[in-house]
């Protein structure tokens, strides 16, 4: 596909879809301008798509505004913004998609042992260290929090799905700092508990660095100003007690950080939205990998994926499944998420 068609894609069906207007006219800007086209087509393919290009533009300096503004000011600083696209990546940390986890990971026998592969800053290792807002259908609110109190870090999350046996009711009306943490419906009844945790990266970011911090910001869409606070707060739990973060491929290091966990614990190995960039060869051997390990090791694999990136595990939806991510356990199917954490439906 070339670069214009990429970028008239991007602006229908991730733009539009995920609630950027901004992005949206820039995209469709882009996919009209035979000049800028020319200029992303000096770069390699994978640097080349829309999300690097707005998100080094922005950190850069771009106006706000409509793409008319933001071309004049892209053609004075194409040096600055390539440069950046050249050295840095999509590394989209989003703590919130841990609300789309928690559910799955909370089953899981534990203590758990999470590892997670394009770990990025490491955010989504701190499923345990967040507090959750879940929200059913019917409008019944939960609030999950960790065992030492609430988080700074409150995520939001609409939840549906199968309703667990044999628990009491839930709580409903104005929401306390803390609820009990057995409740029905889909919500777990506690958080899962994480003893180990480790990332693996090809750039590990550091929170604590102020310009990776900055980066991270940037990649979040200019309308999403909730998500950059949450990122913030998710920053600081990090910042307070960084995780172990491995600069290595997925396709080589996981195993090396499977063997590294406490024997007694259930390994976790968790990725989100980072398979998508991967070649079908690479994605092969990452999947055999992952059941190679599931099956000498008693690793458990959630994957949390556009619905196109693993054919086999969207092949097994119910009919009539309509999704954005699909989140899998060992290849299973076992929820449809928002990419940016706002809502989960268990199947």
């Amino acid at each position: 596909m070339d670069t214009a068609a990429v970028y008239a894609q991007f602006a229908g069906s991730q733009a539009r879809n995920g609630g950027s207007p901004t992005y949206e006219d820039w995209a469709l800007g882009v996919a009209g301008d035979p000049e800028v086209c020319a200029l992303l087509d000096t770069l390699p393919e994978p640097k080349r798509q829309p999300n690097l290009l707005f998100a080094a533009a922005r950190l850069v300096g771009a106006p706000a505004g409509g793409w008319a503004g933001v071309r004049s000011w892209l053609a004075a600083a194409w040096p600055d913004v390539e440069r950046e696209m050249r050295t840095r990546a999509t590394q989209t940390n989003e703590p919130r998609r841990c609300a789309t986890l928690v559910p799955t990971l909370a089953a899981v026998d534990g203590p758990v042992a999470l590892v997670e592969v394009g770990a990025s800053a490491g955010l989504c290792l701190y499923p345990d260290r967040y507090s959750y807002l879940y929200t059913t259908p019917d409008g019944v609110r939960t609030r999950l929090d960790p065992d030492d109190g609430p988080s700074e870090v409150l995520l939001p999350c609409d939840i549906a799905g199968p309703v667990p046996a044999r628990l009491p009711s839930a709580v409903t009306g104005p929401v306390p700092a803390r609820l009990p943490s057995a409740v029905t419906g889909p919500v777990p009844a506690r958080l899962p508990e994480v003893v180990w945790r480790a990332g693996l990266d090809l750039n590990p970011l550091d929170v604590r660095n102020p310009d990776d911090l900055a980066w991270l910001e940037a990649l979040v869409w200019p309308e999403h100003g909730d998500r950059v606070e949450t990122l913030r707060a998710a920053a600081r739990v990090v910042a307070a007690d960084p995780p172990r973060l491995v600069r290595g491929d997925l396709l080589t290091g996981v195993a090396d950080l499977v063997a590294a966990a406490p024997a007694e614990a259930t390994v976790v190995v968790q990725s989100s939205a980072v398979l998508y960039y991967l070649t079908a060869a690479e994605l092969a051997e990452f999947t055999g990998t992952m059941e190679h390990l599931r099956r000498t090791r008693g690793v458990v694999w959630l994957s949390n994926e556009g619905w196109t990136v693993l054919p086999d595990v969207a092949a097994r939806l119910p009919a009539g499944a309509d999704p954005q991510f699909i989140l899998a356990r060992d290849g299973v199917p076992v929820a449809l998420t928002d990419p940016h954490g706002r809502s989960v439906r268990l199947l």
